[in-house]
């Protein structure tokens, strides 16, 4: 079952594991598509998830547009 995030309506789809593995180091995805890495281990790629989290909450509305315009060309 998933559930709604703060602010959501309606159907939700299915989401994507956060955090995955490449070649020994962790990264893990934003919701706009960016993953975000290389970290040394699970624990340093939550941390960074958790402190990503901070910084956009922080940050506000005006820079999601921006991460998703960069999302959609991350490789």
């Amino acid at each position: 079952m998933t559930v709604q995030r703060l602010g959501e309506q309606g159907f939700v789809s299915t989401r994507q594991e956060r955090f995955f593995k490449k070649d020994d180091y962790w990264y893990y995805n934003t919701r706009e598509g960016v993953a975000i890495g290389p970290f040394d281990s699970l624990n340093e790629a939550r941390v960074g998830a958790t402190e990503f989290i901070d910084f956009i909450m922080g940050a506000g509305a005006p820079l999601i547009p921006t991460l998703e315009r960069y999302g959609r060309h991350a490789a």
